[in-house]
């Protein structure tokens, strides 16, 4: 058993030092020249705009929901749905929103980029763009790891917006709430820090999936079998780390004043 613990600590460790110079060699790569445009804008479209479908019904339908259970709450405490559009509108807007929106683009997204890295490389079409001098970093990572961070920080701007209007549907047509006290209501208590407080949060989110897949998609070894499992432990980890690097970012954006 001590030996198992052991060769764990060993390879975490290792797998830790390489995601390290993974990460440098990415950052580095993107302010190196020459810059892949075409490469960056193809990953934005498929990053961004194919996500878009999935991510806008996902933010509508949260939306209504924590508008239904906000305004049935507040029948059972105060005979009447109050602040419906305050708690859906801080709720979307500080943790849910980028929340949501990260893990709808892990599952999408982020095993997508494992999946195509993992293919190549246990294809050895990674060691083939070395034979032939291309550094497959600034090649293959820089690009998707710049749409990342690029757009999904949009996407989560836009399901915010989407969010608060499926809260609006269901406040005025299932809680016969008044459109202007909903609206008021999200308007006259949400400031600026509060939605940057959320939008900051996607940034990390982006890098935390564009990181991990890349990473997990370049250490693929085992074949067919191999590319599986690298997808399942990209997804899991990157889900595990959103998680839990969210409290921690949440305590330093509100330590600094922001939201």
């Amino acid at each position: 058993m001590l030996t198992r613990i052991e060769d764990q600590f060993i390879a975490f460790l290792d797998s830790l030092s390489k995601s390290y110079f993974l990460v440098q060699k990415t950052i580095l790569g993107c302010f190196a020249k020459p810059f892949e445009a075409k490469l960056v804008v193809y990953q934005m479209v498929s990053i961004g705009y194919r996500s878009l479908p999935v991510a806008m019904l996902t933010a509508f339908s949260v939306g209504m929901v924590l508008a239904l259970q906000a305004g049935y709450s507040g029948m059972y405490v105060f005979n009447e749905p109050l602040y419906v559009g305050t708690i859906v509108a801080f709720s979307i807007v500080k943790e849910l929103g980028p929340v949501l929106t990260a893990t709808v683009i892990t599952g999408r997204v982020g095993a997508a980029i494992t999946a195509e890295l993992g293919t190549m490389k246990v294809t050895e079409q990674i060691d083939a763009l070395y034979t032939l001098g291309t550094n497959p970093i600034k090649y293959l990572a820089v690009p998707r790891f710049l749409a990342c961070i690029t757009m999904i920080p949009i996407l989560t701007a836009i399901s915010n917006i989407l969010s608060i209007i499926g809260g609006w549907v269901v406040s005025r047509f299932k809680l016969d709430i008044p459109s202007t006290i909903y609206w008021s209501d999200t308007l006259d208590f949400l400031r600026i820090d509060d939605f940057f407080h959320g939008f900051i949060k996607s940034f990390f989110f982006a890098a935390i999936i564009g990181f991990v897949s890349i990473y997990k998609g370049f250490e693929t070894k085992g074949g067919a079998q191999g590319v599986g499992k690298a997808t399942t432990q990209s997804v899991v980890t990157t889900l595990v780390l959103i998680v839990v690097t969210d409290y921690f970012i949440s305590v330093v954006l509100v330590a600094i004043g922001i939201g």
